[in-house]
């Protein structure tokens, strides 16, 4: 199983906040936590990553002993990741729908890489052909992602048409836990250390360092009754 503790924008501008905030992930069993590159980052916004930020990132990330990834969502943001050689990489929904030529740059990276369907309509059609390194993660690009959002579309069984994953955009964390059962191996859910703040939306659909815990312990206990056929 792997856990993507989507950071984003939760650091609400305050680099300083993105330390506590990949410890508590890491702590609370993500495998991965996950910013962004490319979406309100122009000077003054919120997600204004230069250089040098992105390396304080990393070295919190390494000093934590937690892999560290960035969604991808314009070129700029994609010539800034390419020079830390990164091992492993995510496409955002808006790339591929935006932005498909980015998108194939980024999966003729050959490193591991994680796509997002949340803007894809028909998600039974894969915008490109499946590669060894490229991980589909159904989604909904609503947010918050209502039950309402879910019924009669959410996957009886996923590793169909290659899609291996979710990312999750709902409060709570009930749908990801039906993913894993239901044979997803990738989950995907924002992180937050308060989900009171107002300061963005994402806060109130990300998962507190408990509920990511909860998830993560609950999440791998199913998968492994799952490879047992329980």
């Amino acid at each position: 199983m792997i856990f993507i503790a989507e950071i984003g924008m939760n650091y609400n501008g305050n680099l300083s906040l993105s330390y506590e905030l990949i410890k508590q992930a890491k702590y609370s069993g993500a495998s991965i936590v996950k910013f962004q590159l490319g979406w309100r980052d122009k000077p003054g916004e919120i997600n204004q990553l230069d250089e040098k930020k992105i390396k304080q990132l990393y070295d919190w990330a390494k000093y934590f002993e937690i892999p560290l990834m960035f969604s991808i969502i314009s070129n700029k943001g994609f010539e800034l990741i390419k020079k830390f050689n990164p091992d492993k990489i995510k496409i955002a929904s808006r790339t591929i729908k935006e932005n498909p030529e980015l998108a194939k740059k980024i999966i003729d990276l050959n490193i591991e890489t994680y796509a997002s369907l949340g803007m894809i309509e028909d998600k039974d059609i894969l915008p490109f052909d499946k590669r060894k390194n490229l991980n589909f993660l159904w989604c909904v690009s609503k947010y918050p992602t209502d039950n309402k959002d879910l019924a009669n579309y959410f996957p009886k069984e996923f590793k169909s048409n290659h899609i291996v994953g979710y990312s999750d955009h709902s409060i709570g964390i009930e749908m990801c836990l039906l993913a894993i059962s239901r044979g997803a191996t990738i989950i995907e859910k924002h992180f937050t250390l308060d989900k009171s703040d107002t300061t963005i939306r994402d806060h109130t659909l990300s998962a507190t360092p408990n509920e990511f815990l909860q998830m993560t312990r609950i999440g791998k206990d199913i998968y492994n009754k799952l490879k047992l056929n329980i």
